[in-house]
């Protein structure tokens, strides 16, 4: 058993809540710019004094609409600028927020408001309210609810403006570090959504302590970001607190708008799955090879990792100096434009990155901090720092966290950032929490420094008919990696040998299809039964197995002609892959394998 520790950095007070950042910037500093909101293609400073404004408005209109202190308040939208401001005021007004992802079913909304007993909620479109509406026979608490596009917040606003400005210091003051300040709904790759208590004090000391204690060279004046990832995860969630207590401005957009936004808003730092660091690197190369420059692209791209890899073995000879410099100006200097042209640093998590992505990043001049956590541990358990970066880990313990490897290989967490409780759900509590650490399910290493590792989940590893022990999660990754893949998912637990799932990229396949030849109308169910093409697959799956031994090795594998999709219900809104939902329905191209 090995386990390592992190002091915290930043003590928080035990009536410590997330409203008071807000409220005592705009009392100390109201003309600082705390967020930027969109308006047309131009980006409007929105100061201190402002937002503390527009948040205590809604909040005066939850009171007069009859939310009471620890009452539940559903939050139904895309990532925009209306979230943050609700978010606040709904913690202002002294009650609770259940995000919910823009992409539920009316079955997945009615779960969760259900379960939670939500008395309000906010629905962002019209589709959106009336798949609340539709479901609200079957929720006797829901009370309220508010369109977004409809002018909720006006209207909120509005219905409370006669109640006295104390009445929110008031409210707000009713809540403690230990209060319950969301019911963050776990993805659920099996079984029901759990609701993770996460209190005003794991949000604070958490916010606080990864951005203060743990990347404090991302947090200096002027830097902002543009969230894009869902706000519903906790990921994002987590950002936008640490935001607002670390004064670094907070823009939003999501991934339809992502690049115009992007080149306007001109972030410091960005945060993001690897999937789109995935995408980036696989966008430029096939952008490269469209155009004729694949070689170039393949050298820089060597040149990048080579680079970032002599950075951790004494620096750069000089011949790599100036082949470095001359991709710098020829393909480097573009990828950081695409990005804004002014990030230093990334931060990754929701899975693994790949260890040849983040050197190849860091030598094109974008540093991806990789960290590791779940909804149970306020997302961060563990990241990388800029002065403490080892690229193929997940980074040492955040301040005010311990970490433990179990007997068995189970990565535990204790400290500020795990959650209360589950919601309703006493027996799921007992069974994740003993004495104060939390099971994560997932299986990893600590080295001697104290960076951890993530080598599986333990209920998915895969025990073949011989005996052997397979973990899916890096065979899964490194092909993940290769620019047609858009999926997979390794099988084999129970059967002779090893095999995989296999789905095309279908952006991908454009300009493949272009520079082999191909007619641009082959679909992907021609294209996958195509010689070339089996022979691209068949060569990232070789290289897939050179990361494990011949036992663990893929022996078969399939390509499917329909990718895994959330609205397929393959996959969960954190991209996650529903292994048990796939392999029901994917049943008898996984029993072809092996007969």
């Amino acid at each position: 058993m090995r386990e390592f520790s992190v002091p915290a950095m930043v003590e928080v007070s035990d009536s410590a809540n997330l409203t008071d950042a807000p409220f005592d910037r705009a009392a100390e500093n109201p003309g600082a710019v705390v967020l930027r909101r969109k308006s047309g293609d131009a980006w409007s400073a929105v100061t201190a004094a402002e937002f503390a404004a527009e948040v205590a408005g809604v909040a005066k209109g939850l009171v007069a609409a009859g939310i009471e202190p620890g009452d539940r308040v559903g939050l139904l939208s895309r990532t925009r600028y209306e979230w943050t401001v609700l978010d606040y005021a709904i913690w202002a007004a002294g009650a609770v927020v259940v995000p919910i992802y823009e992409t539920s079913s009316a079955e997945q909304i009615e779960w969760i408001l259900g379960d939670s007993g939500a008395k309000g909620v906010f629905a962002e479109t019209a589709q959106h309210v009336a798949d609340v509406e539709s479901v609200a026979g079957s929720l006797p608490d829901l009370a309220h609810v508010w369109g977004i596009d409809a002018g909720a917040v006006a209207a909120v606003t509005a219905n409370g403006a006669d109640l006295p400005g104390d009445v929110v210091a008031e409210r707000r003051h009713s809540r403690g570090g230990s209060d319950i300040a969301t019911l963050v709904y776990t993805s659920g790759t099996t079984g029901r959504p759990k609701g993770c208590e996460i209190t005003h004090g794991n949000l604070v000391a958490t916010a606080r302590n990864a951005i203060q204690g743990a990347i404090a060279e991302v947090a200096v004046d002027g830097s902002a970001t543009l969230l894009f990832l869902p706000l519903a995860h906790v990921f994002a969630r987590l950002i936008e607190v640490a935001c607002v207590e670390g004064g670094i401005i907070l823009g939003h957009s999501d991934i339809p708008n992502l690049l115009p936004d992007l080149a306007t808003y001109k972030p410091t730092f960005l945060l993001a799955v690897p999937r789109v660091f995935e995408k980036v690197y696989n966008g430029a190369e096939q952008k490269a090879a469209a155009a004729g420059k694949g070689r170039i692209f393949a050298k820089a791209a060597d040149t990048a990792v080579a680079y970032s890899r002599s950075l951790d073995t004494g620096g750069p000879g000089l011949g790599l100096k100036i082949k470095h410099r001359l991709f710098d100006v020829l393909v480097y200097g573009k990828l950081r434009e695409a990005v804004g042209g002014h990030v230093q640093y990334a931060v990754s998590g929701g899975a693994a990155l790949g260890e040849r992505l983040g050197h190849f990043f860091r030598g094109v001049g974008i540093i991806i901090l990789e960290g590791y956590g779940l909804t149970e541990t306020t997302a961060p358990a563990a990241v990388n720092r800029p002065g403490a970066l080892k690229i193929g880990t997940v980074g040492q313990p955040i301040p005010g966290v311990d970490i433990r490897i179990a007997e068995d290989g189970e990565v535990l967490v204790r400290g500020i950032n795990v959650l209360r409780g589950y919601w309703n759900n006493e027996a799921a509590t007992k069974e994740a929490i003993e004495d104060g650490w939390f099971r994560t399910g997932d299986l990893g290493a600590l080295d001697a420094d104290g960076f951890l590792k993530i080598t599986g989940r333990k209920k998915e590893i895969l025990v073949t008919a011989a005996g052997k022990n397979v973990a899916p999660a890096p065979l899964e990754d490194r092909l993940r990696a290769h620019p047609l893949i858009s999926q997979c998912l390794v099988v084999g637990d129970g059967r002779k040998f090893i095999s995989a799932l296999v789905t095309l990229d279908e952006e991908a396949l454009g300009p493949w299809k272009e520079r082999h030849g191909k007619p641009a109308a082959m679909s992907v169910d021609e294209l996958r039964r195509d010689p070339e093409l089996i022979a691209e697959i068949e060569g990232a799956v070789a290289n897939a197995n050179k990361s494990v031994s011949h036992a663990e090795a893929i022996k078969k594998h399939v390509i499917l002609g329909v990718d895994f999709t959330e609205e397929a219900g393959h996959m969960t809104p954190s991209l996650k892959v529903k292994r048990n939902v796939v392999m029901k329905d994917f049943a008898d191209e996984i029993e072809a394998l092996y007969t």
